[in-house]
């Protein structure tokens, strides 16, 4: 069984595609020539969102059709942290290899002086972390999950429960 299809590696699964799809967005914007256009990092968040939310369904798709709020919040969050770790790794190593891209973020940002690609790409994984973070919880607001009150286990003891036997 690989990563791909493995149930217990939907995170680093659904991670690695987002981060696919965000390379692949690059790419296109930087073909547009609007690579250096700020504004347009909201549609990584759409990248971002979709992913986790089809991350989310495929957990629960594949755990028999159960989800704890707080499963889906781990998940989600994991989600998001394989997808913005492995596309800041591809920025920085995009960034060192294409030296007129960084000092084009130099020269437009307003902090671009202190800029280096250690920190640009930390800046973006740090990020798509957060809005990762952000939209997990906005999306288990949408997502049927488990009531988190009832515990699997006593869930599962109560429609095995036995007749108490009689003193």
């Amino acid at each position: 069984m690989n990563i791909l299809s493995n149930p217990n590696r939907i995170a680093e699964n659904y991670g690695l595609r987002i981060a696919l799809a965000l390379i692949a967005y690059f790419f296109f914007m930087k073909f547009l020539d609007l690579a250096h256009n700020a504004e347009l990092r909201l549609l990584n968040l759409i990248i971002l969102t979709v992913g986790i939310w089809a991350a989310l369904r495929k957990f629960k798709e594949t755990h028999t059709d159960r989800l704890n709020y707080f499963r889906g919040l781990i998940m989600g969050v994991a989600t998001g942290a394989v997808a913005s770790l492995a596309f800041g790794v591809f920025l920085f190593l995009y960034m060192q290899l294409d030296q007129s891209f960084m000092e084009a973020i130099r020269t437009r940002e307003p902090m671009g002086r202190y800029l280096n690609p250690y920190m640009a790409a930390f800046i973006v994984a740090l990020e798509g972390f957060f809005s990762g973070l952000l939209m997990t919880f906005i999306l288990l607001n949408w997502v049927t999950t488990d009531q988190v009150n009832v515990p699997l286990d006593k869930e599962l003891m109560s429609e095995k429960m036995v007749e108490p036997i009689a003193h």
